[in-house]
């Protein structure tokens, strides 16, 4: 699995909003943008996508903007991925079987290890909140090794 630059502009995005959290009010599209360098067209549609998985709220008008939906110790990567880049999983292979009625020499097997991965990659995103993340950048705690 290769996370897009969906995901990442995404993670970024929010990771902002984590950050500025404590901030009296919305963040406009505009703001995270030159906060993050992403493009702000593109940071509309993601945030628009972000929005509707729930993760975050938007506010209309003078002083709008975006706000996170929840508390950044209840956003994990995981959901943030699989809001802009749909599930995670490293292909589209379908679930392995296990009565040992393979269709092709080897296939059962190597569905396994693929289903395996992309579970193994799922709970490593799931393991990283956006305010873990927040305290890793603001150098209060360590990063991942």
């Amino acid at each position: 699995m290769k996370v897009s630059t969906r995901g990442d502009y995404a993670s970024r995005a929010l990771l902002s909003l984590a950050i500025h959290s404590e901030a009296e009010g919305p963040t406009t599209v505009r703001d995270i943008a030159d906060r993050t360098g992403l493009p702000q067209p593109y940071l509309e549609q993601i945030l628009l996508a972000l929005k509707g998985a729930g993760l975050v709220r938007s506010k209309r008008g003078v002083g709008g903007g975006y706000v996170l939906a929840r508390s950044p110790s209840e956003i994990n990567l995981a959901e943030i991925v699989r809001a802009v880049d749909g599930p995670i999983a490293l292909g589209d292979f379908g679930q392995p079987h296990t009565d040992g009625a393979c269709d092709h020499e080897g296939q059962c097997v190597l569905l396994s290890i693929w289903h395996n991965a992309g579970n193994q990659m799922r709970a490593e995103l799931e393991a990283y909140t956006l305010a873990d993340i927040a305290s890793m950048a603001a150098g209060t705690r360590s990063w991942p090794s």
